[in-house]
């Protein structure tokens, strides 16, 4: 799993099959200090949820496709979950 901020919605006139109803969102991957991490992707948003500016986190390849509430949709990316809080570790819990 990766975090990302949802940094837009991408509309479709057709989708397919078992995707009907999924919110696609543009995602922006970010790194351990919540700072952008490589290029944008799309992803299903697998809890219904999420939406522009909310801190998500996502998972890719055949996970992506399993998180979907109709499994094996051709997707790359799901959202699987919103996050609410970060707490950084100190060193030592490190």
């Amino acid at each position: 799993m990766r975090l990302a901020r949802v940094i837009g919605t991408v509309v479709a006139t057709q989708k397919a099959p078992g995707l009907e109803g999924v919110k696609l969102l543009i995602l922006q991957p970010l790194d351990r200090r919540r700072r952008p991490s490589g290029r944008p992707v799309v992803a299903a948003d697998a809890v219904a949820m999420a939406g522009p500016g909310e801190t998500v986190y996502f998972v890719a390849s055949r996970e992506a496709a399993l998180a979907c509430p109709e499994p094996f949709v051709p997707v790359d990316h799901a959202v699987v979950g919103i996050v609410d809080a970060v707490e950084e570790l100190g060193e030592a819990d490190r």
